[in-house]
């Protein structure tokens, strides 16, 4: 059992910020920014992509009110997302409020040469 599904269950506490029947919003233990929060299915799916095309659009759109919620109490320029999906195996997504890009934790890579982008285009072409 993951710790989000204890979460879901009430067994370990958490921060709610918003919830409906099939999904719940909680502040994030280890915020990149205040106001760092995290939306799941109340439902234990892992990977993301693994939800069915109904459910994970229900999904972006709970986090989208979620969003809507904390651009008007949290002072920030937008409310950014990310879908990691390895800290947890359950699906999730983050909602950081940020002022800048600086806020966001965005881990840029080195740039790729163009030899490089044609072989990994010509990969996922093929």
């Amino acid at each position: 059992m993951t710790i989000f599904e204890k979460i879901v269950k009430g067994e370990i506490p958490s921060y709610k910020v918003w919830e409906d029947a099939e999904h719940l919003a909680f502040l994030d233990i280890r915020p990149v920014a205040p106001g760092h929060t995290l939306v799941i299915p109340k439902k234990p799916v892992d990977p993301i992509f693994s939800l069915d095309t109904a459910a994970y659009q229900r999904l972006f759109l709970a986090a989208k009110t979620v969003a809507e919620l904390l651009k008007q109490k949290i002072t920030c320029e937008r409310v950014c997302m990310a879908v990691v999906g390895f800290e947890v195996p359950h699906a999730h997504i983050h909602l950081i409020p940020a002022r800048s890009i600086s806020d966001f934790p965005w881990r840029g890579g080195k740039p790729a040469s163009p030899a490089e982008l044609q072989k990994i285009l010509s990969s996922i072409r093929n």
